[in-house]
Parts: C-alpha cells; structure tokens; sequence
C-alpha cells in the first residue's frame, strides 16, 4: 500500500550507519501479522498445523515452513507471520481452518521489525535488555516476550547471531535509540 509509514523512517540515516564489528542494525517493516488462537491439540488446531504447514511450537519456540512462521504468545495463542501482502489470504486460510473454534485477527500494524544481525548481536542486547541471550539460554528458533529498557518487545533468534525484535510502532524508535546506543557505546569501548 503506497499510503503506508515506516515507523523508523526519521532514523533510516541512523540505522543505515550503525555497523559495527560485522553488527548492523536494519528495519523489517510491513510483515504480515495474523494473531490465532486455538486450543492445542484440538481438530481445529490439527487443520491449522496442516494448512499451514508447520507444527503449532510450543513454549517460547518458533517453527517455520514455506516462508511462514508461528510465533509462540501463550498456551492457545500464536502469532503467525510471512510476507508483507500475505495477510488476506493467511487470515482466510486460518479462518478457514479454525472453522469457528478459535479466533483469528489481522495484526500486520501492531508491530514493526528491527533486525540485530551480526557476532556482537548478543552483546547489544545485553545493554539494554535483562533477558540471558547467552547461547545456553536462548538460541536459533527460539522467543521471547520481553523489554528493551521499558518497552515491551517479542524477540525472535532467527540464527546464531540474528534476531528479530517486533514492536508496536509506537515504541520503534525508543526501542531502536537504545539498540543503537548500546552499538555506540561497543565502538568508544573498542576505540579507548
């Protein structure tokens, strides 16, 4: 849609600078978002796993098929997510599937991505967020809902050293002032 904001962009020339060690800092931006909620292990859930073809994860896990990806919230609550113009037709085949036993909502606007990519990744995190990233503790496939300094924020591990942080829109560019902060503070570190 042309009518669209990014929510971070006022700090693209920023975030486009932020590079450090092999670290970077980039924006994902109009992901398709699709909240569900089904009780686990029932039929309808069953049609949701085989519609979309990926098991249902379980506690602060991810699972991932075809470009889709099912995003663990609670115990009968996922957020699906694809592709940025998938949200019709992945609420269809969800609402399809449910077939009234469960609720499925389109959330594509409640969230924006941030991507923290790079071997200082999980030091960034670390200056700005209590969670243990330490590969013991949190590692690829992998999420957690939690805070950057005071903002609430779903962080996905999406490989050894990458992760997606989805945050509502409104907190994008508190929660991205703090990501590149903790990169600056890594280069005057580095630099004394």
């Amino acid at each position: 849609m042309a009518d669209r904001a990014e929510p971070l962009a006022a700090l693209q020339a920023r975030i486009d600078e932020s590079g450090f060690a092999g670290t970077a800092l980039t924006t994902v931006p109009f992901l398709a978002q699709v909240g569900l909620r089904v009780e686990p292990g029932s039929a309808a859930a069953g049609r949701v796993e085989t519609a979309l073809g990926l098991e249902l994860p379980e506690a602060n896990r991810v699972s991932e098929s075809g470009g889709r990806r099912a995003i663990w919230l609670a115990p009968d609550e996922w957020l699906i997510v694809a592709a940025d113009g998938e949200e019709r037709s992945l609420v269809a085949l969800l609402e399809e599937a449910i077939a009234g036993e469960g609720s499925v909502v389109d959330l594509s606007a409640n969230r924006t991505g941030l991507e923290l990519a790079g071997p200082e990744a999980r030091t960034v995190l670390a200056t700005c967020c209590s969670l243990d990233f330490h590969s013991r503790a949190f590692g690829p496939g992998q999420c957690a809902q939690t805070l950057i300094h005071k903002a609430g924020v779903l962080v996905e591990q999406r490989g050894d050293d990458r992760y997606l942080l989805l945050v509502r829109p409104s907190f994008a560019a508190y929660v991205a002032e703090w990501l590149l902060d903790g990169m600056l503070g890594l280069k005057a570190d580095a630099a004394a």
